[in-house]
């Protein structure tokens, strides 16, 4: 006795490439389109019969293998975390209830691995970089990493040799514009915006051991009283222009003793 047909049996009446994906045609007018991986799962081929049901396996199955594809490709260019990945995903609609799922099996396979990329990035500023921990903690953190892993590997690494390279730098571009003090307030700000601590900063400038240059600082004092006094000079006189000069070097970072010793010159 022949079995009989299902009610909800449907025909493949078209299975072509469409550039990175194949479009799924039924003789009841559905349209999906689905990956290589998919065809070779169910092993579709026009005239085929399927149902309803193996449809939407068919669908859950392609959505899921086109996911994994898009995520392997972004993956291909350079390392990414997982949320950088998840939300790479979203943004090309791949259906949410699915995307766990694919996160899951490319950690398992090492594709996605949030403590190696964490380590890296770590190697590759203590290396090269010149961020201080709370900048670092701000942007992987941004990037997903979970904060009680990233605090844990963050402590491992001695954050001095970084310090100290930053404060080089930025001491060969500020040591001849700036007085002693100011120079040393201008290091310490800078640091703490890259991200280190006040400890930090101070340890990284001390050892750097600058020594006041009075010849240079005598230099800088009058050019800047210049300045000042062609600023200042157009709307005060006598006690009220010197006092104004005073005020504004000191605000510069120059010592007191030198600002008397220069204004008594200049004036």
């Amino acid at each position: 006795m022949k079995p009989l047909a299902r009610k909800t049996d449907m025909k493949i009446t078209k299975l072509e490439k469409k550039k990175r994906l194949y479009l799924l045609e039924t003789d009841q007018n559905q349209k999906i389109y689905i990956t290589e991986d998919t065809i070779i799962r169910f092993f579709l081929s026009k005239d085929k019969e399927i149902t309803e049901e193996e449809l939407k396996e068919i669908q859950t199955f392609a959505q899921k293998s086109y996911g994994k594809n898009l995520a392997l490709y972004h993956l291909s260019f350079k390392q990414r975390t997982k949320k950088e990945v998840s939300d790479y995903l979203h943004s090309h609609e791949i259906d949410a209830s699915i995307i766990p799922g694919i996160l899951s099996e490319l950690e398992a396979d090492n594709w996605i691995n949030d403590q190696a990329y964490t380590r890296n990035m770590l190697d590759q500023n203590q290396h090269s970089g010149d961020k201080g921990p709370h900048i670092l903690q701000q942007k992987l953190g941004q990037k997903g990493i979970e904060k009680q892993m990233l605090n844990q590997l963050i402590a491992e690494y001695d954050f001095s040799a970084v310090a100290e390279r930053v404060a080089k730098k930025m001491l060969m571009k500020y040591q001849a514009k700036l007085p002693h003090k100011a120079l040393k307030d201008k290091l310490t700000q800078n640091l703490m915006t890259k991200g280190f601590s006040y400890p930090q900063a101070q340890e990284a400038i001390a050892a750097l051991e600058i020594e006041s240059d009075h010849e240079q600082e005598e230099d800088l004092i009058y050019k800047e009283l210049d300045k000042q006094h062609r600023k200042y000079s157009k709307k005060y006189e006598g006690y009220d222009l010197q006092q104004r000069l005073s005020q504004s070097l000191a605000r510069k970072g120059y010592d007191y003793d030198l600002i008397k010793l220069a204004l008594r010159d200049y004036m």
